[in-house]
Parts: C-alpha cells; sequence; structure tokens
C-alpha cells in the first residue's frame, strides 16, 4: 500500500482535474448517485478511500455528517482545506481507528481494488457500523475492457505518465459472486449489485457522448459490459 499512497500524494493536486471537471465530473457524478441511492440520507457517514472529498461534499449537501479516510495524507489534506465542516483523517480500511457502532454508514469509491486485505476491511466497516447501518461501494468490475486495464496502466508507469490512477498496484477488479461473498463472509445482509458507468472518462469526446446516450440501455440490459460494480449490504438489526 506504500506505493499506492506515494502516488496519490503525487496526483493530489490534480486528483479534482480528473474527476471534478469535463467528463470526469460527469463520470463520477454517476458514480456518486448510484452509491448515494443505496445508503440513508441525513446519516453519518465514514468514507473509506475518500480521495479531496467529492462524496462528502454531495452526502453533507444532503444533510449527513461525514468523516473521510484515505491513505495518502496529501488528498486529506486536499479534503480539510476544502470541507472544513467534516473530518479528514489519514488511515488504512484494514484497521480503522473509530469505535464500534459510530456509524449510521459506509462508503468507497474507486478504492476498494487497491485493498490488500478486503475481508479485514469488510470486517472492521461491520465493526463501526451500527445495527442496521448500510455499506455501499464502487469499485472496478472484471469485463472485457478491464482486463486489460492492469497491462496498460503498468506501460503508462513505465514511460512515465502521471495520470490518476496510473500504475502497477496489483489491483484486484471485482465479479459479482467475489463481491457477494466477501460480504456474506463478513456477516451483512440484503447483499445486493449493480453494474454501472459505460460513459468512462478516458473516452475521447464524440465516443463519450456516444457511450453516455447508451449508458442506461448497457447498465439495465448488458450490464457486463458496464466498467464499474457496485455493491450494498446491510448489518443485521440487533
Amino acid at each position: 500500500m506504500k506505493k499506492v499512497q506515494q502516488h496519490y500524494d503525487d496526483v493530489a493536486e490534480i486528483y479534482d482535474d480528473r474527476y471534478d471537471r469535463d467528463q470526469g465530473r460527469y463520470y463520477h457524478a454517476h458514480i456518486r448517485e448510484q452509491i448515494a441511492s443505496r445508503l440513508p440520507k441525513g446519516g453519518f457517514l465514514l468514507d473509506l478511500g475518500c480521495g479531496t472529498g467529492l462524496f462528502i461534499r454531495q452526502y453533507v449537501a444532503d444533510g449527513g455528517r461525514a468523516i473521510g479516510l484515505d491513505i495518502s495524507p496529501k488528498m486529506v489534506a486536499k479534503g480539510k482545506e476544502r470541507y472544513r465542516q467534516s473530518e479528514f483523517v489519514v488511515g488504512t480500511a484494514d484497521v480503522l481507528p473509530f469505535c464500534d457502532g459510530t456509524f449510521d454508514a459506509a462508503a468507497s469509491l474507486l478504492a476498494f481494488s487497491y485493498v490488500p486485505r478486503p475481508a479485514a476491511m469488510l470486517d472492521e466497516v461491520y465493526r463501526i457500523l451500527r445495527p442496521g447501518g448500510s455499506l455501499a461501494l464502487c469499485t472496478l468490475g472484471h469485463n472485457v475492457f478491464t482486463s486489460a486495464v492492469p497491462f496498460i496502466y503498468q506501460v503508462g508507469e513505465k514511460v512515465g505518465l502521471k495520470k490518476v490512477g496510473v500504475g502497477d498496484f496489483d489491483e484486484h477488479y471485482y465479479n459479482e459472486a467475489e463481491i457477494c461473498d466477501l460480504l456474506e463472509s463478513a456477516g451483512f445482509v440484503d447483499i445486493s449489485t449493480k453494474r454501472c458507468s459505460f460513459a468512462h472518462l478516458a473516452l475521447r469526446g464524440p465516443v463519450f457522448k456516444a457511450a453516455r446516450l447508451v449508458e442506461p440501455f448497457v447498465e439495465e440490459k448488458i450490464p457486463y459490459l458496464a466498467y464499474n460494480l457496485c455493491a450494498s449490504a446491510k448489518k443485521p438489526e440487533r
């Protein structure tokens, strides 16, 4: 994880250029909406892999409270600078510095694929959620398109390409069965999954616009072609 931390420290200054401008803004907003729809409004949220706080901004604007956790000190510093009403802490998701039953909800956007011990992370999330609390996450799913991503990112790293997420991080791209098994093993119930995002921000302008037009059809009729995998679950009531 040290390599992941260093990478996101290095790209902290340009992170929002990727996810809060132009095509990236639509792409990230679509994911945020998928996650927000699976969480209670007005609750107390822990955002795991919070980056600069883009999802926290939305959750708080909708009436909630939130704490962000990220492995990158520089990303956390950006979050603190931008959203002073929320708390941001440096840490890893498999050892959370919070008491049992602290949060109503937990979220993770585009970070789960980096986690080397996903079962440990989900055990910790289960611990810090209150009974009946909700978890929603979105990560790159495995399909015909994403199967080539690790090789492309490895090449990008070798040629010194400085772009958010580009590098050889030994990421794991999940399928629905893997995610469901992990959540069930951690004790979660009411587990559901959904594929989302066909209009990827890396697509060229006209192609992106075309992908955006057909995105709802792809997500509903041929979801395997969508890039991201969203999952949600609940901690059982007492």
